[in-house]
């Protein structure tokens, strides 16, 4: 009983301190990369986030410290400066480096079967899953056999023989 006030208080700090944890996330963002007009840098942190660091993978570049990250943060802020709007700048990145770079790739081209692929899989397991149990429960329920007279004949002396001895 000793041990659980130590991890009870040990519990309560470690849950006292996520939000504190949370709010502290560190972006990649170096004071250099930034830009002079707020606007333009809060477009570039926006549509930073949802582009995937292609070193990390499963990053967006806001967050990331890969050389490529940072390249990929100074080429948004360049199109960005350039004048070109944020769908622009994004296909620019596309067209570039492909739908890869997106964290949330598009549902056009062959990228639908990807999205569906999932629910149709899931779909298709009920079915099965519904026609095996209904395919179970509409079968005979198996039953014993009964013995046969010879059977029963050969069982009756061998529990007669058991019996005299």
């Amino acid at each position: 009983m000793t041990f659980a006030k130590p991890f009870r208080a040990l519990l309560l700090l470690a849950l006292l301190a996520l939000p504190l944890m949370q709010a502290a996330v560190v972006h990649a963002v170096q004071p250099d990369e930034m830009l002079a007009d707020p606007a333009l840098e809060a477009r570039a942190r926006d549509l930073s986030k949802h582009l995937r660091c292609l070193v990390c993978q499963n990053e967006n570049i806001d967050d990331s410290n890969a050389a490529l990250a940072r390249d990929l943060r100074l080429l948004v802020r360049e199109r960005l400066v350039a004048g070109d709007s944020d769908d622009e700048a994004v296909a620019y990145l596309v067209d570039r480096y492909g739908e890869f770079v997106l964290l949330q790739p598009t549902t056009r081209g062959w990228n639908w079967l990807l999205w569906a692929a999932g629910p149709i899989l899931f779909v298709l397991a009920l079915i099965v899953a519904a026609v095996y149990l209904r395919g179970r429960s509409r079968a005979e329920a198996r039953t014993e056999a009964g013995l046969s007279p010879e059977e029963e004949a050969r069982l009756k002396r061998i529990l007669d023989e058991g019996s005299s001895s």
